[in-house]
């Protein structure tokens, strides 16, 4: 299938098909008479890509994990760390988020208590 009938059907935007192309990711992706031809393993390459944009990768860290994962096993610990690191630096912020509804629930409980006075 062509960029744009990806695009259609998987509903995903053109200029990350484009991107995803550019890394040179796309074994799978034949050239044929000038138009980029996607299969099913494209797709789901596609998909792992749309995931980690998802969970907060960058540009950089999408495009490494994706290198690795093409590699084979033999960088699933290296792909692991990846992993690990990012969902640590998330739950940092969502405690850091949680610190700050405990303040703000702190300062409306405030208000409300001198409103009774």
């Amino acid at each position: 299938m062509t960029v744009q009938e990806a695009s259609e059907r998987y509903n995903i935007p053109v200029k990350i098909l484009k991107e995803y192309e550019s890394w040179g990711l796309c074994d799978a992706v034949k050239n044929v008479m000038g138009v980029w031809q996607y299969d099913e393993e494209d797709i789901k390459r596609l998909s792992m890509i749309m995931t980690l944009h998802d969970i907060g990768f960058e540009k950089e860290e999408v495009e490494t994990y994706m290198k690795l994962l093409l590699a084979g096993d033999s960088t699933q610990e290296e792909r692991l760390k990846m992993l690990n690191k990012k969902r640590n630096v998330t739950l940092d912020e969502i405690h850091f988020k949680e610190r700050q509804l405990d303040w703000l629930d702190y300062l409306r409980y405030e208000i409300r208590k001198a409103a009774q006075k």
